[in-house]
């Protein structure tokens, strides 16, 4: 880990934060693992380039205490961090947001896949929610694009919005491969992470020196979740879940694309960037795969302004903007406020519990901001 973090310090009375709301939001997070729905957690809280509060809760792995150092499973979360080298690519003129995916990966046009464009694969319309990238195309570059060229349609792209869980940005990791040279895990840690000084607490593609830090995930039931155990799943960097993070280095992310993409003097995406980004794409129709609309920006979510939205608080800012990780984490940054938030654990929770969990805990988080 590196010895000073990019945010400086600061208490939350001093960030306008109700220190009584966070209490309550610890409550919450330590009466969970006392009632055994997940070992340990991490949250952390910043605004205004600072970070106003970070704290480990319980265990990382069996009998080892989570702590500062700790790297959690960011399960989809990453997506937000692959969806931003994309951003990047479309800024330094490598390519556009609006072509199509074939004209930047020749060979994807096939099975009807050729107008299908960048926009439609970030908003999850492209219309393979479904395929399936195998473990031996986890470091075979030549077998992955094959994988991703000869993914099958389930409808015509566009005209549904369902949540790729995998696929998507598996499509992603080849297209900066195919653009840069690099292969995905690399060029997000040079493009996107190391620019922010994010590079011991963030990791899509973890090194063997850095795996113990890890945590176990763990099922409903306890059990060790695999693949997700193995060194090869936490090396190989899932661009749509296999991230690994500190919840402060989440924050920090959040608080870049809230402030422009920029913080404590470190740019990675221009303002103009993310504004393009962080708009509301698909309107109030609703995600087949979630049940509600999602108002999919190009990588995040937006709250909107429908009556309940998935993790980022009913009572949260309409532009609050984040994403979650199956049963486990949210991270968002909310406009309005300049807060940003980052909730961790290490259980891949039911939908029916983790729902209602990440309302309340987001809610607390908004509620906190008073001034």
């Amino acid at each position: 880990m590196t010895d000073a973090f990019p945010l400086p310090s600061a208490s939350p009375a001093e960030l306008g934060l109700d220190p009584a709301k966070l209490d309550l939001l610890c409550a919450r997070i330590e009466a969970d693992i006392a009632a055994g729905h997940h070992p340990g957690a991490q949250v952390a809280i910043a605004r205004h380039g600072k970070l106003g509060f970070f704290r480990s809760f319980g265990a990382a792995r069996r009998d080892i205490a989570a702590n500062d150092a700790t790297l959690w499973l960011l399960y989809s979360n990453t997506k937000v961090i692959t969806a931003a080298g994309l951003w990047a690519l479309a800024e330094d003129g490598r390519l556009r947001l609006t072509d199509t995916i074939a004209q930047h990966l020749p060979g994807f046009e096939a099975g009807g896949k050729g107008n299908i464009t960048f926009i439609e694969l970030l908003t999850h319309q492209a219309g393979f929610p479904s395929a399936e990238v195998p473990a031996a195309a986890w470091e075979d570059a030549a077998l992955l694009r094959e994988v991703v060229c000869g993914f099958t349609l389930e409808w015509e792209p566009g005209s549904s919005v369902r949540y790729h869980p995998a696929s998507a940005h598996w499509v992603a990791a080849a297209v900066i491969r195919a653009v840069t040279g690099e292969d995905h895990r690399a060029y997000l840690r040079r493009r996107i992470i190391a620019p922010l000084g994010l590079e011991g607490e963030l990791f899509v593609g973890v090194p063997p020196e850095v795996q113990p830090r890890t945590v176990d995930m763990h099922d409903v039931d306890g059990s060790v979740r695999m693949p997700e155990g193995t060194a090869a799943h936490r090396a190989a960097g899932i661009p749509g879940g296999g991230g690994y993070g500190t919840a402060r280095a989440m924050a920090a992310f959040y608080q870049a694309l809230l402030n422009g993409g920029a913080v404590a003097g470190r740019r990675i995406i221009s303002p103009r960037m993310i504004g393009y980004a962080i708009r509301n794409y698909t309107g109030d129709r609703a995600d087949e795969y979630n049940g509600m609309p999602m108002h999919r920006g190009l990588g995040p979510h937006l709250r909107g302004e429908t009556a309940a939205i998935r993790g980022l608080g009913d009572i949260a800012h309409p532009g609050t903007f984040g994403h979650g990780g199956v049963g486990s984490s949210y991270c968002w940054g909310d406009p309005a406020s300049g807060v940003s938030f980052a909730f961790l654990s290490n259980t891949r929770q039911t939908e029916e519990f983790h729902g209602p969990r990440m309302n309340t805990i987001s809610n607390l988080v908004h509620a906190a901001i008073i001034s």
